[in-house]
């Protein structure tokens, strides 16, 4: 795919680091897809009792020692390991670069809850003694926290915050980046989304209020979206950051690049809390490949938001028939059929697992799809098996949040 745009507008990706409940490298990640492996299994937390999560297991002292692990929060840790992961990925002379040309923004969909729970819990045993209230409470809370934890952690000293956008937040942060670079604010940027949400009982005890927690006897099962007995979702954990870079930068140092940044659009729904509006989705859809200059017929895989509801997925699907109705040749997946949903960290982590199909032109599918609901059978679906291809050269990434937040980026090969 060749672009139009400016050497120096050129967005990008030349290094991914993650944390998936069922991969810790993008290597092991897309090995799991193609595979069919999920990373969903019981899990029990307070007060909720027993339940299913997908849950990550990477080294949370591979980069930092475990006093800073203790006073510093999940979602922090995740980031770590994900940033130190995401720049040896990008081969960048780390020492030699600027470390105030360099921006952090990280997507989540909450943060803070986890420490606040924990914190509660504890001075429960003293009686609710507020003298005992942990001292780290507040840099664990504040918004710009797991962001800030990175450039402590790493000696950054460029601009860095969070970026609160619901379940469309991975997206979100890449997007942010990508702006920030076209403004010259930075010259390298990691990007992306984490979740510890499933170290926190009130994001089970919210879905399952709503009736919307998944239930199954066997937890690699537990996550259908599409299917006609899918029964809610599957809450997950995870990480997933990028290093972003002009292309010109990256090329001029020889980077090895995923892909470039094309396209990417926001829009809210402004009708529900909760309920998605498919008119408002595919809008958003249409103004990223407005900004791309694409066609809907040029988009080689589209990955889903869906997250296993019944009405999201249906509206979802309501949207995608309006845009890619007649797109004989665009295959469209979901990756939260594998590892739930990893919410801030879900579009982040969805987007990375398909970019190994410019390179191998196979399509991971959507598994757990045994019986497909009539309403979610859009053109181009592809289940349960691999697709191979003639070829992937663009992959359009949905992701979108409670309050009628939307986000879609794509992203070409180069």
């Amino acid at each position: 795919m060749i672009s139009t745009a400016s050497p120096h507008d050129r967005i990008v990706i030349t290094g991914i680091g993650l944390t998936a409940p069922n991969g810790n490298s993008l290597a092991e990640y897309r090995a799991a897809l193609l595979e069919g492996r999920s990373g969903v299994r019981d899990y029990e937390i307070r007060y909720v009792g027993k339940t299913l999560a997908g849950v990550c297991d990477f080294d949370e002292c591979k980069y930092q020692k475990r006093r800073n692990v203790r006073r510093g929060t999940r979602a922090g840790s995740i980031g770590i390991f994900c940033a130190h992961e995401a720049v040896n990925d990008s081969g960048l002379d780390w020492p030699n670069v600027d470390p105030e040309r360099v921006g952090v923004y990280i997507g989540v969909t909450e943060h803070g809850n986890v420490e606040t729970e924990n914190e509660i819990n504890e001075i429960k045993g003293y009686d609710y003694d507020t003298s005992v209230w942990s001292h780290h409470h507040n840099p664990r809370t504040v918004a710009n926290n797991p962001a800030g934890e990175i450039t402590l952690n790493m000696g950054i000293t460029g601009p860095h915050y969070t970026i609160g956008a619901a379940c469309a937040a991975g997206n979100a942060g890449l997007i942010q980046a990508a702006q920030m670079l076209r403004l010259g604010e930075c010259d390298v940027a990691i990007c992306g989304g984490v979740s510890e949400s499933i170290h926190t009982f009130g994001i089970f005890a919210g879905f399952a209020s709503q009736g919307a927690l998944a239930v199954n006897d066997d937890p690699a099962r537990a996550s259908r979206p599409f299917d006609k007995s899918r029964n809610g979702i599957v809450v997950s954990e995870g990480g997933c950051l990028y290093i972003l870079e002009r292309y010109e930068d990256a090329a001029q140092r020889g980077a090895r690049i995923y892909g470039e940044v094309a396209g990417y659009a926001m829009n809210s729904d402004a009708s529900d809390f909760v309920l998605p509006n498919p008119k408002q989705q595919a809008r958003c859809v249409e103004m990223a490949l407005g900004r791309a200059r694409m066609s809907a017929d040029q988009i080689g895989i589209v990955s889903t938001h869906a997250t296993a509801t019944e009405s999201g997925d249906i509206q979802e699907c309501t949207a995608l028939r309006a845009v890619f109705g007649d797109c004989e040749s665009t295959r469209i997946n979901n990756t939260k059929s594998y590892i739930g949903h990893a919410m801030g960290a879900a579009g982040a982590l969805e987007l990375a697992g398909n970019l190994p199909s410019f390179t191998d032109g196979v399509v991971h599918p959507t598994i757990n799809v045994e019986d497909l609901d009539p309403q979610c059978d859009v053109p181009g679906l592809t289940i349960n098996e691999p697709y191979e291809t003639n070829g992937v050269t663009s992959v359009l990434n949905n992701s979108f949040g409670m309050l009628g937040i939307n986000s879609v980026v794509i992203i070409n090969k180069v």
